[in-house]
């Protein structure tokens, strides 16, 4: 059973960065969809990025050009670069690791979250 622990949320200004990052253990991270959610006070859960096989990722709409998903196997783990974060981008993120079910992603593995907090 995989094992994901995130680090890096914090506080942060307007206009500002952060990169969360995600340590995977116990199962052969090389090989799985890799995806970060993001869940604000009273909305719904929102999948931000994914990293697939072969280098492909996917964005929300709400955040291309401003967030970058990577991933170093070697190191088995998994990063998501902030940029220029607004006020609307304070929740908990979560790492999660899982596969695609036809054209949907679902995450079988969930970390235990790391809260961005973007203030002024």
């Amino acid at each position: 059973q995989a094992q994901l622990v995130e680090s890096g949320g914090g506080l942060v200004q307007p206009g500002g960065s952060l990169r969360l990052s995600c340590v995977a253990s116990g199962s052969i991270f090389s090989i799985w969809v890799m995806g970060w959610y993001r869940q604000a006070p009273g909305k719904q859960r929102e999948l931000v990025a994914q990293s697939i096989s072969g280098g492909r990722t996917i964005y929300a709409d709400s955040v291309k050009g401003r967030f970058t998903i990577s991933r170093d196997n070697a190191k088995n783990t998994l990063y998501l670069q902030m940029n220029n974060l607004k006020p609307e981008g304070t929740a908990v993120y979560y790492c999660t690791q899982g596969r695609y079910s036809g054209p949907y992603y679902s995450a079988d593995y969930w970390g235990q979250g790391t809260q961005v907090t973007v203030s002024s």
